[in-house]
């Protein structure tokens, strides 16, 4: 199963094509940024059953020319992976027409160095292909540890802090993202939401998956105002049939689930069971900061409010 940390380490490229060009200087090649740029579709399966998809696929035009960038996600060697590679490659060649790039990018290390080699496909006295990745791993994308260096490029912090998300320096890189987030000016807000989001899936599970999740609850106008705002309208669509309090209830447990708090069997049939949308109201509020259940329902007791 795909992981959410496997599809920020590709979809950030989709957000912004032109990290591509500034990344790949750091693996010593020289890409101009492109003119426009275009998403391709992803599916490369032919007409037998065997399904292929490349993780993002996205045409280039730039001064230079033209060129398809695909790029795929991985987060541990595979015997089988070169030759997907070499077929996603020739595939979009021949069905484009237009020069294919491979990138991989890969969070640890041992991985990326393994990505790195040439793999020679065919006989040893005479392969009939060569496949050269360019790759990204945590070594290739340098710390951003400054508010300012992170808000002349946020896409490029994002990706230096999912790579570097089980290192030492990843505390560093997120407060500085989370700074430079907040001083996006409100027509950027919706871009900011992607960001928080592309962010959170890039942490995985590691333990600066919880920091991040700090930075955007201690100023709640963000969070608020795009990720919890989204779930609520989300719960509120689906319970809207049965109901405000239903709605209420799914838009709680949506943003409990997306918050990574655990929620129990009890914790959940006495959010489902709760009729009064003002008790609901005041703990969706306390879901936007509470690290347990204990902590969303506290609150609401303390307050007077009855369910």
């Amino acid at each position: 199963m795909v992981s959410s940390s496997h599809e920020a380490l590709h979809r950030i490229f989709q957000q912004e094509p032109g990290l591509f060009s500034r990344v790949a200087r750091n693996l010593g090649v020289a890409f101009p940024p492109p003119v426009s740029a275009s998403e391709l579709s992803t599916d490369l399966t032919e007409i037998q059953p065997l399904e292929r998809r490349v993780d993002t696929l996205l045409r280039m035009d730039t001064e230079d020319g033209s060129f398809v960038l695909a790029v795929e996600s991985q987060s541990r060697p595979s015997a089988d992976k070169p030759a997907s590679w070499a077929y996603y490659l020739s595939h979009v060649y021949a069905k484009y027409g237009v020069p294919p790039v491979l990138l991989v990018v890969c969070p640890h290390r041992k991985t990326a160095a393994w990505a790195a080699r040439q793999f020679d496909i065919g006989p040893r006295q005479w392969p009939s292909l060569t496949l050269r990745p360019l790759v990204l791993g945590p070594s290739d994308v340098p710390v951003i540890d400054s508010p300012d260096e992170a808000a002349r490029d946020i896409p490029l912090t994002i990706l230096s802090a999912a790579l570097h998300r089980s290192d030492p320096e990843a505390d560093a890189i997120l407060n500085a993202l989370a700074k430079a987030l907040k001083g996006l000016s409100a027509d950027d807000e919706s871009s900011a939401g992607t960001f928080i989001e592309l962010m959170e899936q890039g942490l995985g599970t590691t333990r600066a998956a919880e920091l991040w999740r700090h930075l955007m609850a201690v100023d709640l106008s963000f969070f608020q105002s795009q990720t919890a705002q989204q779930l609520r309208a989300e719960g509120r669509a689906e319970g809207r049939a049965e109901g405000e309090a239903k709605g209420e209830a799914k838009a709680l447990l949506l943003l409990l689930g997306h918050r990574g708090v655990e929620v129990g069997d009890g914790d959940r049939e006495r959010i489902v069971g709760c009729g009064d949308p003002d008790v609901l109201d005041e703990w969706f509020k306390r879901a936007l900061t509470a690290g347990s259940m204990a902590e969303v329902f506290a609150p609401a007791e303390e307050s007077g409010l009855a369910e």
